[in-house]
């Protein structure tokens, strides 16, 4: 299982890289914070949210990753791979909760201005630029930033906050030449629609897999027909496509075939099928093989009621 073994390793370097990152934004976030709180400026108490934002990010990521290294038992028969969409949900859920109380907080401050101590402000705001590229470069270079959803999410925070970074650095800059109070809390408004978008896509798309969604990257009608052109399927049915967490696909049906068939060549059949979805990005196969005879439905996908169902052995 050459595939295993790659994504124990890219899993070892993600976590490693996400600690490391996690200890530099988390103390640069508390630095920022209390920055912000004494120059007296939302645009880097903003970028400080932005930034506890990732750092509850990376903390969920990690965990996630603790905890999917749990061996599946009785109770959880997949693990606890699930644990990183919940996660995801909650720190979806917690932007757009910062989001919304930077708004509150810059309309306040459009009618009034407050003081602001600028250069406090400009140095803050450019060693967090600083703190940002290197974060950055280290997820580059050390992460799998392209299919895993936290590594992702965590990548795609700490580039936004970048922006954040830089738009305290430009209100700062604006306010020392021009006096223009505004720029504060335009900077943060800016800030908090960045965070809002953010939180916005990721409660979406955790909430996708825990609504037991196909995956954003797979094609139903491809996978059907990789099924069906297997030589000795004759129909499928009771479809289901579905992320137990991301990168980790499954699909479950049946199969109908010809009722001649021999366990062993039914089992070549299906592991060639196993094999060509694998390809396709889905890596746990279920496949129920039924005879013509077998009563079932022809809807291609699960046609289950909530209803309870009637015996039909009266």
């Amino acid at each position: 299982m050459a595939h295993d073994h790659n994504h124990d390793h890219t899993h070892g370097a993600n976590k490693k890289v996400l600690f490391i990152s996690f200890l530099i934004i988390t103390s640069y976030m508390i630095i920022e914070a209390i920055g912000g709180f004494l120059t007296n400026s939302l645009a880097l108490l903003a970028d400080a949210g932005h930034m506890l934002s990732d750092s509850i990010s990376l903390a969920i990521a990690l965990i996630a990753f603790k905890l999917a290294e749990k061996v599946a038992n009785y109770s959880k028969t997949y693990g606890y791979k699930r644990f990183e969409i919940i996660a995801a949900v909650i720190n979806g859920a917690t932007l757009i909760g910062v989001a919304l109380y930077i708004f509150y907080e810059a309309i306040d401050r459009f009618a009034n201005p407050p003081e602001v101590a600028t250069t406090g402000m400009l140095i803050i705001s450019v060693f967090g630029l600083l703190v940002n590229i290197l974060v950055a470069w280290i997820m580059m270079r050390g992460g799998d930033t392209e299919d895993n959803l936290n590594m992702r999410g965590a990548y795609l925070h700490v580039l936004s906050d970048m922006l954040g970074s830089i738009g305290a650095i430009a209100a700062a800059l604006l306010i020392m030449f021009f006096g223009w109070g505004w720029a504060d809390p335009a900077a943060s408004v800016i800030v908090a629609v960045l965070v809002l978008r953010s939180g916005y896509y990721v409660t979406k798309a955790s909430l996708h897999v825990l609504m037991e969604g196909t995956p954003q990257n797979i094609d139903v009608e491809d996978v059907l027909q990789t099924i069906k052109k297997t030589e000795g399927i004759q129909g499928v049915h009771d479809l289901h496509i579905w992320s137990i967490t991301s990168g980790l696909n499954a699909l479950s049906c049946h199969a109908v075939v010809n009722d001649q068939l021999t366990i062993a060549e039914s089992e070549s059949m299906l592991h060639r099928i196993e094999h060509d979805l694998t390809h396709k990005g889905i890596t746990h196969v279920t496949i129920q093989l039924e005879t013509s005879a077998h009563e079932h439905d022809e809807s291609i996908l699960c046609t289950a009621k909530n209803e309870p169902s009637h015996d039909h052995h009266h």
